[in-house]
């Protein structure tokens, strides 16, 4: 008997943990497609992005973990340049949901409404 209740007691605990490092993070929580991202890159994106060039906006790979406003030959607004924000998910998030409300006087012109479609869009980026 003592030995299963010692035993159910560690899974208790163990699962206890997993909720605590787990069930906590937000960016855990909310996960989107890389596929159905991908295809949204292709229907909403690639009109001023690429993946590889920089065009009417920068090139995306490698955004996640770079700094705003620092892709190399890419003309930035003011604001960007002068950003410290570094791309991360909930960066990223805030960015399409908004991209004025998160750093006032950029120059994209674009946002991104439902919060579904800004979670694939960042799961696909983050394969970049």
């Amino acid at each position: 008997m003592f030995a299963y209740e010692g035993q159910r007691l560690h899974g208790l605990v163990l699962s206890g943990a997993l909720v605590v490092i787990f069930g906590s993070s937000p960016a855990l929580a909310e996960t989107g497609s890389v596929a159905r991202g991908k295809a949204l890159y292709g229907e909403r994106c690639v009109a001023c992005h690429s993946v590889d060039a920089n065009r009417v906006g920068p090139m995306h790979r490698g955004v996640l973990g770079r700094r705003a406003g620092t892709t190399p030959g890419f003309a930035y607004s003011d604001a960007l340049r002068g950003s410290t924000l570094v791309w991360r998910r909930e960066t990223l998030q805030a960015w399409l949901k908004d991209p004025e409300a998160l750093i006032p006087g950029q120059q994209m012109g674009f946002q991104v409404e439902e919060v579904q479609d800004r979670l694939d869009l960042v799961a696909y980026l983050s394969t970049l």
